[in-house]
């Protein structure tokens, strides 16, 4: 009898409802789909935009530091339509790009449904439709639904879900341990001795943060790594890059890219920054790993302040083991390993995306696969790559969605007979 009320109680907080949806689909509801709906918007194409947070941006309002601030000039960040506010500072705060993506929602009339997380999608070649399925929860209470569309938009992005490492004795350590999704500012850590995994943007500017808070802050750095400076003589750096690829190969535009930062920072591999045999550049195009733009974290090193380790061995009762040999007492562990796309976990295709979750065609051809489906911000390019992708698939849809209505309107009787909902 228990079992039975239970069995009530679980059928009363879950409802079914499925909903025909008049143009495309966005899953995720960051900066790409944003822009993807703002161009939408502007070809007069009606979609739908799922967000499994409460919020628009949730990556950027939930799981950023303090202190990020966007690492290009603004102008390089801006969506599609809709430019930074000039009195924005050239790389505006964290709190400055969140009030400048809710402005821009605002600005298209761009209306997400939130809290809507996607279990499954996936194409059905008898009705030439993709149906996801989601769940929604309101409170204690849990709505499934299922969206009917024929384009599907996946802009979940390559930052969807961070990154655990499996490191011996991890799980044992009695300190804290946290991701850097997780870390806000380095008040809590003052006057510990932390050690930060990894060492992208994220690593060093967290490494940075922490010294400025009074911690001991030393950061593990496996592999080579490209160090750049974020300005040269007042100059953007990836601007520079953007200027000379118009008129030099990217080979050369590598030489001379690292001949700047040796000029500017100096030789930090007698620090324990090794750089790789690939230009950043070419390093970017064939790994997928971007650069960092230093903010001042590397004079800390030089100083002695930050302190660079080599990659651990294990951690042990209140200390870590490198490898090699060296051990530190270590208080506190802050896991800058970055993050990775969930699509693999929802998306039930295989053509299209690889087993990471990445397109596999490269920029500037991964915006677009078979029967429907599209993707945006997956680009390894930032927000510009994004931007890129939404007008490219606004433009396409918009033009299949046009041809579709247009032979509607000459049809008497109506193509989908099991819609429920339509909007």
């Amino acid at each position: 009898m228990e079992n039975l009320f239970r069995l009530v109680d679980y059928e009363e907080t879950l409802s079914k409802r499925c909903i025909w949806v008049n143009g495309p689909v966005i899953v995720g509801a960051g900066p790409s789909g944003l822009a993807t709906a703002a161009c939408l918007k502007q070809e007069g194409v009606p979609f739908m935009l799922l967000e499994r947070a409460e919020c628009i941006a949730s990556l950027w309002q939930k799981r950023t530091y303090d202190r990020l601030k966007l690492h290009l000039p603004k102008q390089f960040c801006q969506l599609p339509n809709l430019p930074f506010p000039q009195h924005f500072p050239k790389y505006p705060s964290k709190n400055q790009f969140i009030d400048y993506l809710e402005s821009y929602a605002r600005h298209f009339d761009i209306n997400p449904r939130f809290n809507q997380c996607v279990q499954s999608a996936r194409y059905d070649e008898t009705t030439g439709l993709w149906r996801l399925k989601t769940v929604a929860t309101c409170g204690s209470v849990k709505n499934e639904f299922e969206y009917i569309c024929r384009w599907l938009v996946v802009a979940t992005g390559e930052n969807a879900e961070c990154v655990m490492p499996e490191i011996q004795g991890l799980r044992e350590f009695k300190g804290d341990v946290i991701h850097a999704c997780q870390y806000k500012c380095g008040e809590r850590f003052k006057g510990k001795k932390v050690l930060v995994v990894g060492c992208g943007n994220s690593g060093m500017e967290l490494s940075l943060d922490l010294f400025n808070h009074t911690a001991s802050p030393s950061i593990v750095v496996r592999s080579p790594v490209h160090v750049l400076p974020r300005e040269v003589f007042g100059k953007s750096t990836f601007e520079l890059a953007t200027l000379m690829l118009q008129w030099l190969p990217l080979w050369v535009v590598d030489k001379i890219l690292l001949v700047l930062a040796w000029l500017v920072l100096g030789n930090m591999e007698k620090f324990g920054l090794r750089r790789p045999s690939e230009g950043p550049l070419s390093w970017k195009n064939t790994k997928g790993k971007t650069p960092v733009l230093d903010i001042g974290t590397l004079e800390k090193i030089r100083s002695g302040n930050i302190k660079v380790v080599p990659a651990i061995k294990r951690f042990g009762n209140g200390c870590v083991e490198l490898v090699n040999g060296e051990k530190q007492d270590v208080d506190a562990v802050v896991l800058a390993t970055g993050y990775r796309s969930n699509v693999p976990y929802w998306l039930q295709e295989g053509e299209f995306f690889s087993e990471n979750g990445f397109p596999k065609c490269p920029f500037p051809n991964g915006w677009k696969g078979n029967v429907g489906l599209y993707a945006v911000g997956f680009t390894r390019r930032g927000l510009s790559g994004a931007s890129f992708d939404a007008v490219k698939i606004a433009q396409d849809i918009a033009h299949l969605w046009k041809q579709d209505t247009k032979q509607h309107k000459h049809r008497t009787t109506a193509c989908h007979r099991r819609c429920i909902s339509q909007f």
